[in-house]
């Protein structure tokens, strides 16, 4: 529930078009709703601006789905992360609405009309890195940003780099996203004024140690102006991304 839909409900009580039953059985369920087997954060979106994201890896598809569709019933925006077809075809049969990034994995519903703003960039080193560009793809996009794509540009050929950075400049925040060594976030970072937002992901050789070497390659990045995620994390990359993207623009 936004803060619209909240007013919406307390004018229509005010103006008797709502039960006092009904205005409280919707108002007590604005902390979260119990369906006892997950806890639903309704009031997130009035908290945080953007409604709870389902991650749906390890979680039984009905299940999944269940919280999905509670989630739409009072936000017309929702995202669901490392999510299979299978689920989705479930999704979308109760939601035609609903769409699937299959690289990204994430499931997305978006019956707002969004106003985008700003420019986030996403670049990553190379193309086994753009499943996790995607989710952050996705996820800046349903937040309400412009979001632009340069993908494979790593340091084993910096020309890419130097044949793109007009446009990398162009941004009011990048996500730079990097398995193997890991070093395009500090190059692009040395390079740029903007944030940097650097995703290690979990893609090399037996030392990339899943993701741990270029984690740590960027946590001692010397370029200021870096700041890391988790591995493989391009939900809270995007998600970050947004909040920096909006900071001084009007909601």
């Amino acid at each position: 529930m936004d803060l619209e839909k909240l007013k919406k409900l307390l004018t229509d009580f005010k103006e008797n078009k709502l039960s006092i039953e009904e205005t409280l059985e919707d108002l007590m369920k604005l902390p979260y709703e119990d369906l006892g087997f997950a806890k639903i954060d309704h009031f997130r979106e009035i908290r945080k601006g953007f409604p709870e994201v389902v991650f749906c890896e390890r979680k039984r598809d009905e299940d999944a789905l269940n919280i999905i569709l509670k989630l739409y019933e009072k936000s017309k925006r929702v995202l669901a992360t490392r999510g299979n077809e299978n689920l989705f075809k479930l999704v979308k049969e109760k939601i035609k609405s609903a769409q699937y990034n299959p690289l990204g994995r994430t499931i997305s519903i978006c019956e707002e009309e969004l106003k985008p703003k700003g420019k986030i960039i996403i670049l990553t080193a190379g193309t086994t890195d753009i499943p996790v560009a995607e989710e952050a793809y996705e996820t800046a996009k349903i937040m309400g940003n412009n979001v632009e794509k340069i993908y494979d540009i790593g340091v084993a050929g910096l020309h890419r780099v130097i044949d793109n950075l007009q446009k990398i400049k162009e941004a009011k925040v990048l996500i730079v996203v990097a398995g193997m060594d890991g070093v395009l976030p500090s190059v692009i970072g040395g390079l740029v004024k903007v944030p940097v937002i650097a995703v290690p992901t979990s893609i090399g050789y037996g030392a990339n140690f899943n993701g741990l070497a270029p984690l740590l390659t960027m946590l001692n990045s010397c370029s200021p102006g870096v700041a890391v995620v988790n591995i493989d994390n391009g939900f809270g990359a995007g998600f970050f991304a947004s909040l920096i993207n909006k900071i001084g623009e009007e909601e």
